[in-house]
């Protein structure tokens, strides 16, 4: 892929990077671990001063490693599937052998040397840990420096901006995000990826266990590498404390035809463009013509529940986001009042300013609309919805003396759903509008991780894109 600013995005014609159809040239001596490394390195020379999703490469670690991946591998010897793949990582989780700095001033060249859970699991299937991968402050919506492969005048979404695009621009095949409102699913359909948001705990988060909601997700360029890196980490590290992981084949699902999807508006319907809410109803329409059955608010009183129960989800989700970090938070302001944003200053006040009996029915709130959804379960195979309120919006930076811009790496409105309902989603770049990716999801109830990764591929495969 070209990268100049500006480049047409087409769903139909675009290829992304992949590695899970490279295994058999690596038997037969084809190709080697460390020659499709190399290949990634070249990408990222030519396209990272303009797309600039890393924050740290570490080209001689990634080298030893790939080169011990080529060895196994001509010995009929690798140590599973994602043996040699270049994965970068999210510079929120811990690297021992790179900094990890959060995006934010006040950890600058912050060295833990030791490794994320998720990440140990990648090194000991034999991935290559190849780079961290920009984020927004700590994750939440104060920018990095990252834009948009596909526009760079336009945001690549928030907070996993670095393994969006990075995975987008074709530098490598996988990236780890994570996601606490809208961060994973967000970002990878405004980059034109797939990617999974898992069942809350279903990927251990290691060391990222401060907030109810957060979780490790994964961006790819193919569905088969989504999964793929995904059970890795899970079969080695499993899920967070507590928490039975992901539960799943150790390949990727087989397609499975949604015989009855149900179509979630949420709380962004009703502010959505009018060239997205065509372009959804498009793919709605395809769906229908390869015989899958779609129900509405209007079609079931239960439905209509579930989208009251949802209705202010942002809301929710960003509240008690910003109650779980706020202690935490509020002594790195005191310690580091220099080190952070004026974005990040603003939720920790707003957070200071609640008690716990707010935060009390915020769970309340939560656990009503949980119960919402399991109702579902017996109405449909998933729900389908939007990935994002529109293409990625244009992002040209605050403005000295005036007010901050409110969602500078765009609105998570699509996201919070999956996030309150601690449920898997899988994002898939099926739409395009004016030369930019948009992306659709399918939604399931909790521990289906594997089924919509099946039906998403079935989406894939059969479900004709649309592009206007």
């Amino acid at each position: 892929m070209d990268t100049p600013a500006r480049a047409n995005y087409d769903p139909r014609t675009h290829h992304m990077l992949t590695f899970h159809d490279a295994a058999q040239k690596f038997r037969d001596g084809a190709d080697t671990p460390r020659a499709y490394l190399e290949r990634c390195i070249e990408t990222i020379e030519a396209h990272e001063p303009v797309v600039k999703a890393f924050v740290v490469l570490n080209k001689d670690g990634a080298r030893a490693a790939a080169d011990a991946s080529s060895t196994r591998w001509k010995a009929g010897k690798p140590l599973s599937p994602i043996d040699g793949m270049p994965v970068a990582i999210k510079d929120l989780l811990e690297t021992k052998d790179m900094p990890t700095d959060f995006g934010c001033a006040a950890y600058n060249n912050n060295q833990t040397r030791r490794d994320n859970a998720a990440v140990w699991a990648l090194r000991e299937a034999g991935a290559v840990v190849f780079g961290k991968t920009v984020t927004a402050e700590l994750g939440g919506s104060h920018p990095g420096p990252t834009t948009n492969p596909f526009d760079a005048a336009r945001t690549p979404g928030g907070s996993s901006s670095g393994s969006a695009a990075a995975v987008a621009a074709r530098m490598v095949p996988a990236a780890l995000g994570t996601q606490v409102g809208g961060s994973v699913i967000r970002p990878a359909a405004y980059c034109g990826n797939i990617a999974l948001k898992p069942t809350q705990g279903g990927i251990n988060r290691g060391e990222r266990q401060t907030t109810s909601q957060s979780t490790t997700g994964v961006h790819a360029g193919s569905i088969e590498d989504m999964w793929q890196v995904a059970i890795e980490i899970v079969r080695r590290a499993g899920g967070d404390p507590g928490k039975p992981g992901l539960f799943g084949p150790t390949v990727t699902p087989e397609p499975v035809k949604p015989q009855r999807l149900i179509v979630l508006e949420s709380e962004g319907w009703p502010a959505l463009d009018g060239a997205s809410k065509a372009a959804f109803e498009a793919l709605m329409e395809n769906l229908a013509r390869a015989g899958v059955t779609l129900l509405r608010r209007k079609d079931h009183a239960w439905v209509e529940a579930f989208e009251h129960s949802i209705a202010d989800s942002n809301f929710v989700c960003n509240s008690i986001t910003a109650w779980e970090n706020r202690w935490y938070q509020a002594a790195l302001m005191e310690h580091h009042p220099n080190g952070v944003s004026e974005r990040l200053k603003s939720t920790v006040r707003r957070a200071m300013a609640m008690n716990p009996e707010d935060y009390r029915a915020l769970l309340q709130k939560r656990a009503a609309a949980q119960l919402c959804h399991q109702a579902l379960a017996p109405l449909a195979d998933a729900v389908v919805m939007l990935s994002s309120p529109g293409v990625a919006p244009l992002w040209p930076g605050d403005k000295p003396g005036q007010p901050l811009a409110p969602r500078p790496t765009g609105d998570s409105v699509f996201n919070t759903p999956s996030s309150m309902l601690q449920a898997p989603a899988v994002t898939l770049p099926l739409m395009s509008i004016g030369g930019m990716p948009l992306g659709a999801q399918l939604m399931g109830q909790q521990h289906e991780d594997a089924r919509m990764t099946g039906l998403a591929r079935w989406m894939l495969r059969h479900i004709t894109p649309v592009v206007n």
